[in-house]
């Protein structure tokens, strides 16, 4: 291999050169299209949250899965022939944690029957592998959940959406920009929605929601009290 030279990824160190990436843990190569590796976002340690999309298929996805067995925090997906490795910073792993203690809180306090998942493998074997940030699945256990919920600070949400629905997931919520967006699985598409469709939570206030996220930011304990008050 010509021109490679080390980086760091999640604590995987590889070796990058212009069509190969070498992981030496695994002494495997994983043949992807490199060319452009865009590893100024992953090697820019002053970014938000450290992100690597890349060409290849479902067999170098699974290598490169196993690779990050090791490595908590990095979270991958495949689709479509693109492989993303994500490192979420802290402001993102904060209001993934503020909004999933929310959403937790109210259906406690609703007596409904739920299971949180987090960021649990969501997977199609051949097709689509995805972590979201927050999931949760209702009345009963389920290897896709009812609902995901994604931080979006690094690339655009709808375009994920694409993911979800041959995963087959009802509802995905968006943190985006300061608002959340609310997305339900019709018949062949997501239809964007004002409230919850998902089965107990119908009457959860999303004004009231989106308040106490930003609320929280600064004041967990402040925003968990105004938001159980209703």
């Amino acid at each position: 291999m010509r021109n490679a030279s080390p980086q760091i990824i999640g604590g995987m160190q590889v070796l990058i050169a212009n069509q190969c990436c070498y992981d030496r843990s695994t002494k495997h190569d994983i043949i992807l299209t490199l060319d452009e590796f865009a590893m100024t976002q992953i090697l820019d340690r002053q970014t938000i949250d450290q992100r690597v999309a890349i060409d290849g298929n479902w067999d170098q996805f699974k290598l490169i899965q196993k690779a990050s067995e090791n490595s908590p925090g990095v979270k991958l997906s495949f689709f479509a022939g693109a492989i993303e490795i994500l490192m979420p910073g802290f402001q993102h792993e904060n209001f993934s944690e503020i909004i999933g203690y929310l959403v937790t809180t109210f259906l406690l306090t609703q007596g409904i029957r739920f299971y949180p998942c987090g960021s649990m493998t969501q997977e199609k074997i051949g097709e689509v592998s995805t972590q979201a940030d927050k999931s949760f699945c209702l009345e009963a256990a389920k290897s896709i959940p009812d609902l995901s919920i994604e931080i979006v600070y690094t690339s655009g949400g709808l375009n994920k959406l694409r993911k979800y629905q041959a995963l087959g997931v009802l509802e995905v919520w968006f943190w985006e920009d300061g608002t959340l967006r609310l997305y339900h699985l019709r018949k062949d598409s997501y239809e964007e929605v004002i409230q919850s469709e998902l089965s107990g939570l119908e009457t959860l206030n999303i004004d009231l929601l989106k308040r106490c996220i930003l609320m929280g930011e600064t004041d967990l304990a402040e925003a968990v009290k105004v938001f159980a008050q209703g």
